[in-house]
This record gives C-alpha cells, structure tokens and sequence, in this order.
C-alpha cells in the first residue's frame, strides 16, 4: 500500500474542516468541521500504525480508538450546548453568542430597584 494516498486524504479532509470551523456561522456545522478533523487524524493514525512498525504493537489503532471516544463526548456536551442555545435565543447562529460577560443595564426611574417613599421595594 502507498501511504501517500491516505496521508493526501488526511490532509483534505482536515483541510475542509478547519474551512468549515473557520467560515460557517450555524454551531452544528462547526461540530460536523470538528468531526470531520477528528476523522481526518484518525486516518494518519491508522496509516502510520499499518506503515510503520512500532515499538508497541497496533498503537495508532488504539489512539484512534482513543479519539472516537473523545469525538463521542464531544458530541454529546456540544449538542447540548446547542440545544440550550436554541432555547433561549431560537437560533444557533455562533455569532450571536456572547462570548464575554454580561453587562449590568443601568436601570433608572421609579421601577429601578431602589426604595419607594414607604420603604418598599418595587
């Protein structure tokens, strides 16, 4: 087998998706980019295993078992994320994500928080 080939793909496909974590703005797209670099290691894994004759016995199959566990959690904390982000802004646009912290309003006038005539809070 000529390792050009896979090494070649690995590169496209990893290619691709870092083009679409950099350039698309719908967070599931950017989880299938991440998926799609994950798989793209996975295959240099693989390849470098089946190529290379290391030390240790099948070493790249299991790091590549490795990162299709790490890929699994991946996707189950991300597509949570995304599922909460839905339901509070109905949209799962990344740009519409705050990403520093939340400015306090400056709230002014009788409704404010701040003590009536009698004392009692509105």
């Amino acid at each position: 087998m000529r390792p050009v080939i896979p090494y070649v793909t690995a590169a496209l496909l990893f290619g691709l998706g870092v083009y679409g974590v950099l350039r698309r703005r719908n967070a599931v797209l950017v989880l299938m980019a991440v998926e799609l670099m994950l798989n793209a290691v996975n295959l240099v894994l693989v390849t470098a295993d089946t190529t290379v004759k290391a030390v240790l016995p099948h070493s790249g199959q299991v790091f590549a078992l490795f990162v299709i566990v790490l890929a699994a959690a991946e996707i189950g904390v991300g597509l949570a994320i995304v599922l909460q982000l839905y339901r509070l802004r109905a949209s799962v646009t990344v740009d519409d994500v705050p990403l520093g912290e939340p400015v306090p309003a400056v709230a002014a006038g009788p409704a404010s928080g701040r003590p009536d005539v009698e004392g009692a809070v509105r």
